[in-house]
């Protein structure tokens, strides 16, 4: 059985590396786009990933503003996007959901957490 892709979209290499080594001990096969404009670039192009894990504050383009686009892309409308932010507050959480995200996870992640979650709102998983 072919990995789930899992799109990585963090802009702090450090976290982006430490993130993507934890989500491939988990299985996941992880590309990665450090904002959001990079984000919305590659979803433009044919390969979609199973799944959007998208940090809120990113320079050019911010997590909300790349929900709210990678929402209107031809494929890309069903593809899970996990808001993840160190802001773990209400308002937060609400701001992601309305922006098209299905779900929230907080900084530090919990990645026993997230892979359940992955594996919840992948279709098929």
């Amino acid at each position: 059985m072919k990995p789930y892709t899992i799109l990585l979209v963090e802009d702090t290499t450090d976290i982006r590396m430490m993130m993507r080594l934890m989500l491939e001990l988990h299985g996941f096969l992880v590309i990665e786009a450090a904002d959001g404009l990079e984000a919305i670039e590659q979803l433009l192009g044919s390969e979609k990933p199973d799944a959007i894990l998208l940090d809120m504050s990113l320079p050019k383009v911010d997590g909300y503003q790349s929900a709210s686009v990678i929402r209107k892309i031809p494929g890309c409308s069903e593809i899970p996007i996990i808001a993840c932010t160190a802001h773990n507050r209400w308002e937060w959480r609400a701001k992601s959901i309305s922006a098209g995200c299905n779900a929230f996870v907080a900084k530090p992640v919990d990645f026993d957490e997230l892979d359940r979650l992955l594996v919840r709102l992948i279709p098929s998983a």
